[in-house]
């Protein structure tokens, strides 16, 4: 399941995810808020914070991945990762490079470090 984060700037994008999450959470929540952010500000960034009980995603849903980043490879600025799974943020961390943007990765705990990061120089 995927839920859209308030209170964020406008040319920021903030999901929740929780449980198993599938190619419609991606249809009806992900994919249109970052289109309409891009259509607005020409770039966009991206709080995602994976719950305690995240259990991955569906094969739908790692396709629309693929789609979304891909699809606005040069839109991406940057990417904030909240986990309380280690071996992601450490991953996040070593592959961060690959992906567009600046990407981090950070602990479930950090939560207002990553809101503060992928915020900055905002208003």
């Amino acid at each position: 399941m995927m839920e859209l984060i308030g209170n964020l700037p406008d040319a920021v994008v903030g999901v929740h995810a929780s449980g198993k999450v599938t190619k419609g959470d991606y249809e009806a929540e992900l994919i249109p808020a970052v289109q309409a952010t891009i259509k607005a500000h020409g770039k966009v960034r991206l709080l995602y914070v994976l719950d305690e009980d995240f259990d991955g995603y569906s094969l739908g849903a790692m396709w629309q991945d693929t789609k979304v980043g891909m699809g606005h490879f040069r839109e991406w600025e940057r990417i904030a990762i909240v986990t309380d799974a280690d071996w992601l943020e450490k991953s996040v961390q070593a592959v961060g490079w690959l992906m567009p943007g600046e990407v981090r990765g950070f602990d479930d705990d950090d939560l207002d470090d990553a809101r503060a990061w992928v915020t900055e120089g905002l208003a």
